[in-house]
């Protein structure tokens, strides 16, 4: 199927809420707590409104999955998961990490998927079966073959105190066994960069479908491999994922394989 005219409408509506975080940017009046550790700011729900009011005015049919106004069903198959400010932590403190992801899934399966990061105006986006770009231009994953010379990036959930043992055991082995972990505080951008050769890999768990979705497809169109910590076949509704570029995949999975201790726990 053709998804261009819906990749452009994903552009068009990225930008748009794109230009809102910009004038936001460092101008926040109002910062509330959505639970104990997670924060929303207005730039996210103004952002978030932007761009699905293009959605809207496009597709009215379609159904959309968004973090701050969760799930309106639509007639179609078609669902826009949306996240239009991934990284809201980061913005609030004007740390200059963080972007708007959006993705389209089809009966399900992710078939979109756009990145923007507004202040640096890097666009990353896939189509399912045509690669992953960077501003247009084809990217691919790093040649790295071994977790000692890889760069790797991770991200603690918000629940990180409630299942602190799982969560240090995996980063302690990681980083026991890599060249160096960084932590940037947007999932988004982490898979995007292992699309594009920065890092090797990326794990976390306990993401939301609008974390993972767009990013996902576009660290696999670029040639990546995108599982479960166990290597089963990831899903925007697991609780857990694991994207490399695919050359050092079973190692990885090794790394963060705990007998006898559950994710949750």
């Amino acid at each position: 199927m053709d998804f261009e005219p819906q990749k452009q409408l994903a552009v068009t509506a990225a930008e748009k809420g794109a230009r809102i975080l910009q004038s936001r940017f460092g101008n926040i009046s109002r910062i509330r707590k959505k639970a104990a550790e997670e924060i929303v700011t207005e730039a996210d729900t103004e952002s978030e409104k932007a761009i699905i009011a293009v959605i809207r005015n496009n597709f009215p049919e379609h159904g959309i999955l968004s973090e701050e106004c969760g799930l309106t069903k639509g007639s179609s198959e078609y669902r826009w998961i949306i996240d239009p400010l991934d990284g809201t932590v980061n913005f609030a403190h004007q740390v200059p990490i963080f972007c708007i992801s959006i993705a389209l899934s089809f009966k399900g399966v992710v078939v979109l998927g756009v990145v923007l990061n507004p202040l640096t105006g890097e666009l990353f986006s896939a189509v399912s079966g045509e690669g992953a770009q960077l501003n247009g231009l084809p990217i691919q994953i790093s040649s790295i073959a071994s977790v000692s010379e890889s760069l790797l990036v991770t991200g603690f959930p918000y629940n990180v105190k409630v299942i602190f043992d799982p969560v240090i055991t995996r980063y302690g082995n990681c980083l026991k066994a890599a060249q160096g972990i960084r932590r940037l505080g947007s999932a988004a951008l982490d898979l995007c960069y292992v699309a594009c050769g920065r890092f090797e890999g990326f794990w976390e768990q306990n993401l939301k479908p609008w974390d993972t979705a767009a990013g996902a497809l576009i660290a696999a169109e670029a040639g990546g491999r995108v599982t479960t910590f166990s290597h089963q076949s990831y899903t925007v509704d697991q609780i857990e994922i694991l994207a490399t570029n695919g050359h050092i995949h079973q190692e990885m999975v090794g790394l963060l394989e705990i007998k006898g201790m559950s994710n949750d726990e």
